[in-house]
């Protein structure tokens, strides 16, 4: 349930727009403020998701709220009621951060589905989190990660209040669509289609009809008319996945629509204007492409005036905790289950993958694993056979009961602690109550745990270091202090 704040000085319109959010099928809670200074101290106090703010109140104004709102919460959404004289004042609001304005008398059916709106919006910056993007603005580096939510939404804030083309730069799986879509769904052009395109996937004989449509007869096969991509995105947003696949016929009538805002349909003989905002994504080193001469440098520098690069995964490991938790969250929406996390062995795991496939292949190998485990954690087992072969994890050969291990990603060093016992309860070192030299009892923890990891996995080196989380030089370095021969527990 989502909890709205309904602002307003006006006692019976808070209530009949309260009225109208309660009767949306339960999917709201609602508060209310009288003013803006009541609003501030109601959204310092708690935590809403969403604000309803009117514009024309005493003490503190709903243009004084809303900056005081964003700058103690930018990823707040406030939406703006007013009055028709006060539209200017509704715009420039948006432009300070408001998603949106609606005007008085307000009709429910319309708020209900603007806010509904607004929360899909938010949520697609919460999303893009996971795609770590990073901005370069006027030679600074702005980055976003999951670490730091703020700097994402002022990032994705930034490119939403103008309507330059972006670029964005990542290899395959590392979401670039999806921070176009936020882009999209928080911008002016928010209210127009979302357009997506695979410029890779386009004949090249088809480029251009399909980017600018054709008229009836234009060419052998088109027996009526058809519209394009442009003109079906007018006042949206167009992406173009994978711009480093067009050709280069096309890539000069693309920059002659980013510089006149105008395109021809094939086979016709009149300009079409257009007003639709450009998002690019390419994996290709454009600026190799450009001194090869298959990427023009013209077309480059009007897609990069807003680039974002998005690294990969294997470049930050340490997110994969978060982003794990997010599709647990998301998959446990969509398949109707309640996991609560994965096992410590089975994040141990996906740490020591190098994930080529990125986000992507993070998500499918996370929903692989919702579809087929039947316990409250994800586990080992419920992992692709390709993923586990991959990290050189043998189900077969592997004992199940090792598989649930602990893991702790810090391993086993030369300052490991002692441990009170077993995952059965039993102790593992017997402590005498006349002998208890720290040191002593810490060596002998560390050679009688080898041995029962050692015993577990059949003296295999490489198995005991993956599921009892040991780091390997660490193991043999132990193995060798403590005289312990792996080969006395194989088979």
């Amino acid at each position: 349930m989502f909890k709205i704040l309904v602002v307003d000085d006006d006692s019976g319109l808070r209530l009949s727009v309260k009225s109208s959010l309660l009767a949306a099928a339960g999917k709201f809670e609602v508060d209310e403020a009288f003013d803006g200074l009541n609003a501030v101290e109601k959204v310092k106090a708690n935590r809403y998701t969403a604000v309803l703010l009117d514009v024309d109140m005493p003490r503190m104004s709903g243009l004084e709220a809303l900056k005081a709102i964003k700058e103690h919460d930018p990823s707040m959404i406030v939406i703006i009621m007013t009055a028709y004289a006060t539209i200017d004042d509704a715009v420039q609001a948006v432009r300070d951060g408001a998603y949106n304005y609606v005007s008085k008398p307000i009709k429910g059916e319309e708020l209900v589905a603007m806010v509904e709106k607004a929360i899909v919006a938010n949520k697609l910056i919460s999303d893009v989190a996971a795609s770590a993007p990073i901005l370069h603005e006027s030679g600074r580096k702005i980055i976003g990660n999951t670490v730091q939510m703020q700097k994402v939404y002022n990032i994705i804030n930034r490119l939403s209040k103008v309507d330059t083309p972006v670029l964005i730069r990542g290899a395959s799986g590392t979401g670039k669509e999806l921070v176009a879509r936020a882009i999209h769904h928080n911008s002016a052009n928010k209210d127009g289609k979302f357009v997506a395109l695979n410029c890779s996937a386009i004949p090249e004989n088809l480029f251009e009809s399909e980017l600018f449509g054709h008229e009836k007869g234009a060419f052998t096969g088109a027996d009526q008319r058809k519209i394009g991509k442009f003109q079906y995105a007018e006042g949206g947003t167009i992406f173009l996945d994978e711009v480093g696949d067009m050709p280069l016929l096309m890539q000069v009538k693309l920059l002659r629509v980013l510089q006149e805002k105008v395109f021809t349909p094939v086979g016709a003989n009149r300009e079409i204007e257009t007003n639709v905002r450009i998002i690019a994504a390419t994996n290709r080193p454009l600026e190799d492409m450009i001194k090869k001469g298959t990427f023009r440098e013209d077309l480059y520098y009007r897609l990069n005036v807003m680039p974002i690069f998005l690294p990969s995964l294997a470049e930050r490991c340490e997110d994969i905790d978060h982003l794990v938790n997010t599709f647990i969250k998301k998959f446990n929406q969509a398949h109707g289950k309640k996991i609560i996390g994965t096992s410590p062995s089975a994040l141990a795991v996906l740490k020591r993958y190098s994930w080529p496939g990125n986000i992507r292949e993070l998500e499918n190998v996370i929903e692989h694993a919702f579809i087929l485990e039947e316990s409250n954690l994800l586990t080992i087992q419920s992992f692709p056979e390709s993923f586990l072969k991959a990290v050189g994890v043998d189900l077969e050969s592997t004992p199940a009961e090792a598989l649930g291990a602990a893991a702790d990603d810090d391993g086993l060093d030369d300052s490991m602690e002692m441990a009170d016992g077993d995952s059965e309860g039993d102790e593992i070192v017997t402590i005498s109550g006349d002998t208890l030299d720290f040191n002593r009892h810490k060596e002998a923890f560390e050679k009688e745990f080898i041995i029962k990891a050692l015993k577990t996995f059949k003296g295999r080196i490489n198995q005991t270091a993956l599921h009892a989380n040991i780091p390997k030089k660490t193991l043999l370095r132990k193995i060798e202090k403590y005289g312990i021969v792996a080969k006395d527990y194989a088979e």
